[in-house]
């Protein structure tokens, strides 16, 4: 008797981004593919690190204007809805943010957290 071979792990994108308002481009990039993937259907997982842990913050994503760009606060928006957004633990406490400060939706984790995600099969990680 043959047996069927297992089925192929769900494939999952984890985006690291580190780009706030000092890397427009780069920030915009990551929420777009972000945004871009959730929309294909595939599960997402966002993670805010260094200058873009602001856009935890509500309102801050709106703070980011690129020509030719969708709105980052949409890209965001969409990524919320359908994703997982997580916060960086050490970098939410270098800028004093803590959970009560975060969109309702954002987690806050730390290394460990971001480690596993991306050890697991069929993930991707992709970093901005």
């Amino acid at each position: 008797m043959s047996s069927s071979p297992a089925p192929a792990p769900a494939r999952t994108l984890v985006i690291k981004t580190t780009s706030g308002l000092d890397r427009p481009e780069a920030a915009n990039q990551a929420l777009t593919v972000a945004a871009a993937a959730v929309a294909s259907g595939v599960e997402v997982s966002l993670w805010l690190t260094g200058e873009s842990a602001w856009f935890a913050v509500p309102g801050r994503a709106d703070e980011l204007t690129l020509d030719h760009a969708a709105p980052a606060s949409d890209l965001l928006e969409a990524v919320l809805a359908a994703g997982t957004v997580t916060l960086c633990t050490q970098c939410a406490a270098r800028r004093e943010i803590t959970a009560d400060d975060v969109l309702p939706e954002v987690r806050i984790a730390g290394a460990a957290v971001f480690t596993e995600e991306v050890l697991r099969p069929g993930a991707q990680a992709l970093v901005y």
